[in-house]
């Protein structure tokens, strides 16, 4: 279908480019305006010709309201926003990116060297969650001590509240940030 797709933009695309190099030659008075409305009656008024015009325009606003309207793009992203849906006999339970980066911040927020914490959450096809942390801590921290406990931190937080398994939790160091005493 993608193919189907690209060839038949391919060929909007070179029709809306002859449509505007025909205008430009009008108005410039390069070709002459009754020419150009003999062509156009023949294609409306021809037995078989109108028929086949009307088919192409046809299709082609269906391609235009498809691309419009229901653009892939927009399905992963709203896929992407709205989280981990899980099933089981009973239903189902949605659990919102929105949830998860609460459920990391709150476990990030007894570590007293971060100063200030985004995440970024990603959820792969298999439902498997990779985290990023994007940290600004005290200069005087051991990183790779404060990385890994909270890299077990958040990953016990999470599958504490959520059964969630996160597979990764990688971490950023955006910043260092000296203490106000250090400053005085």
């Amino acid at each position: 279908m993608k193919f189907l797709e690209r060839f038949a933009l391919v060929v909007y695309s070179y029709i809306i480019l002859i449509i505007a190099v025909i205008l430009s030659l009008l108005i410039f008075n390069w070709i002459n305006f009754d020419t150009v409305s003999d062509m156009i009656r023949a294609l409306l008024t021809g037995p078989v010709i109108s028929k086949i015009t009307l088919a192409i325009s046809i299709l082609f606003m269906l391609l235009s309201i498809k691309c419009i309207f229901f653009d892939e793009r927009s399905k992963e992203k709203l896929k992407e926003a709205q989280g981990i849906l899980l099933k089981n006999e009973n239903g189902e339970l949605m659990i919102s990116k929105e949830s998860i980066d609460n459920m990391v911040k709150n476990a990030v927020s007894g570590f007293e060297n971060v100063k200030d914490c985004n995440t970024k959450i990603d959820v792969n096809s298999e439902n498997q969650i990779i985290i990023t942390l994007l940290l600004v801590v005290n200069e005087n921290v051991v990183i790779k001590d404060l990385a890994s406990n909270l890299q077990t931190k958040v990953k016990e937080e999470v599958k504490k509240i959520s059964d969630l398994d996160v597979q990764e939790v990688n971490v950023k160091i955006m910043n260092l940030q000296g203490s106000k005493k250090n400053k005085e």
